[in-house]
C-alpha cells in the first residue's frame, strides 16, 4: 500500500455548491450596490432588477452632506486609534501571559475569552453611566475609543497567545545574551514572528470598531457619530431613504474589504501556520 497521499479531483458537484454557496454570500453585496445605484421610483417600483440605468445620485446626495464626512472621519478615527491601542495592549498582555509565571495565570488566560462573550447590548446603560458621571467622556471620540478598546482586548489577547507561544524562547534568549533588554527582544523578536496574528487581530478589532452601532449611538451626539450611527437617521415617520442607505452601506464596506486586502497574505500564513505537512 502506497504511503503517498491521493488528491482527489474536485467533482462537478463540488464546482455547483460552491458557485451556489458564493451567490449566496454576495447577494446582498450585489443587491446593496444596485440599489445604491438606483433611483428612487426604480427602488420603489416593486420589482428587483439588475438590468437598469446606473446613476450616482445616491451618492452625490451622501457626499455632499458636509456632516457625512465629519461622521466618515470620526469613524476612522475610532476604528484605526482603538484598534491601535488595543494590539499594543493586547501584544503585551498575551506575551506576559505566556512567558511569565503568576498567581492566577491560568484564570486571567481563560477568562479573557469569557469576557469577550459579554455582549456590547449588556454593557450600554453601565458604561454610559460610568462615562457621563463619573468620567465625562460622554459625546466624545476618546471616550468611544476606550470602550472599544476594552471590548476588543480580551479577544485579541486570546488570539496572540498562540502566536506568541510558537516564537522560540531560544531566540529570545539569544538576543538577550547579543545585549538586547526586555523591550528589544519584545519588539524586534517577538513582533516580526507574529505578523499574521497581529494581522488577523487587527482586521477583527478594526471591523468591530467600523460597525459598532449601540454604544456609539448613546456615547455620542451629533459632532461626534459615526457612520453606522448616521444610515440609523435616515429611516423616520415619513419615509425610508433606502437609495443614500445602500449608498452608505457600499462606502462602508469599501475599506474594511481594503484593509483585509492588504493583509490578506498575513491572513493566508497565520490560517495555515498550524497546519500539519503529511
Amino acid at each position: 500500500m502506497s504511503g503517498t497521499a491521493t488528491t482527489r479531483r474536485a467533482t462537478p458537484f463540488s464546482y455547483a455548491v460552491i458557485i451556489l454557496l458564493a451567490m449566496l454570500s454576495l447577494g446582498p453585496i450585489l443587491v446593496m450596490i444596485a440599489t445604491s445605484l438606483k433611483t428612487k421610483p426604480e427602488i420603489f417600483s416593486g420589482s428587483f432588477s439588475l438590468i437598469f440605468m446606473p446613476t450616482l445620485e445616491n451618492y452625490r446626495a451622501v457626499l455632499g452632506d458636509s456632516q457625512n464626512a465629519r461622521y466618515l472621519t470620526n469613524s476612522l478615527i475610532v476604528a484605526t486609534v482603538s484598534t491601535f491601542l488595543t494590539l499594543v495592549f493586547g501584544c503585551m498582555a498575551a506575551y506576559a501571559i505566556v512567558r511569565f509565571r503568576f498567581f492566577g495565570r491560568d484564570v486571567v488566560s481563560g477568562g479573557t475569552l469569557l469576557m469577550r462573550m459579554v455582549p456590547p447590548a449588556v454593557l450600554t446603560v453601565p458604561v454610559f453611566m460610568i462615562w457621563t458621571y463619573e468620567f465625562g467622556l460622554s459625546n466624545s471620540l476618546s471616550g468611544v475609543i476606550l470602550v472599544y478598546t476594552a471590548i476588543n482586548l480580551p479577544f485579541v489577547i486570546w488570539i496572540l497567545q498562540s502566536f506568541i507561544a510558537q516564537v522560540p524562547p531560544a531566540l529570545e534568549e539569544a538576543a538577550r545574551i547579543d545585549g538586547a533588554n526586555d523591550f528589544q527582544v519584545f519588539f524586534l523578536v517577538v513582533l516580526p514572528m507574529i505578523k499574521p496574528g497581529l494581522a488577523a487581530a487587527a482586521i477583527f478589532t478594526f471591523r468591530i470598531a467600523w460597525n459598532e452601532f449601540i454604544l456609539a449611538l448613546v456615547l455620542t451626539n451629533r459632532f461626534t457619530r459615526t457612520m453606522p450611527v448616521k444610515v440609523s437617521l435616515f429611516i423616520n415617520e415619513h419615509n425610508i431613504e433606502w437609495g443614500q442607505i445602500m449608498a452608505i452601506g457600499t462606502l462602508i464596506a469599501v475599506p474594511p474589504l481594503v484593509f483585509t486586502f492588504l493583509a490578506s497574505r498575513q491572513i493566508i500564513t497565520g490560517m495555515t501556520a498550524g497546519a500539519v505537512k503529511g
